[in-house]
Formats: C-alpha cells, structure tokens, sequence
C-alpha cells in the first residue's frame, strides 16, 4: 500500500512548496509523485529499527532539494512509528 503525504519542509520557497513524497510500504521505499526519485529502507529488528541504505535523484532533479525532502518524511515516518533510525545511505549519514 502506498500512502501520500506532503512533506513541509522550511525554506526553499521557489519551487511553490514542498514536494509530494509517498510512503511506499511494499517497496519499501520513499518516493516523488513521479516515483524518480527515492529513499530506500530496509527494516531490521523485527520491525523496530529502519535502516536508511539508498537515496536515488535522477541527474535532471539534482540541486532542488529532493533528496532532503525523501529524509525528512523518513525521519518523520520513523518518530511517528517509533522506530529507530541507522544511516547507512552515505547522502544522509554525512549530511546528519
């Protein structure tokens, strides 16, 4: 199943607001509306733990801010389901 939210993030009012990032459950992953760019996870420890191991923006998309948009509605997603959080995608374990 795959859930939509808007992810409001501060700052970057050029664009006429934050992205549309969807939750999607059965792969797994956080993505664009248009599903180009992502944010993949696996969960560890039965279920508690999220591990964040791939960030995906296609080359046209770069420098918009997406990437950190795909982490803020992981990071989100995590604290509102109290799960704990291992930064193994290298975008966000230096960006942290």
């Amino acid at each position: 199943m795959a859930t939509t939210s808007s992810v409001g993030v501060g700052g970057g009012g050029d664009s006429g607001g934050a992205p549309k990032i969807a939750w999607n459950e059965a792969q797994r992953r956080f993505e664009t509306e248009d599903k180009k760019a992502y944010l993949q996870y696996a969960l560890r420890d039965d279920g508690k733990v999220m591990d964040l191991v791939h960030t995906y923006v296609p080359p046209s998309k770069r420098g918009l801010g997406l990437a950190s948009h795909l982490c803020v509605a992981a990071f989100d997603h995590a604290k509102s389901h109290s799960l704990s959080v291992i930064p193994t995608c290298s975008y966000i374990s230096v960006s942290s």
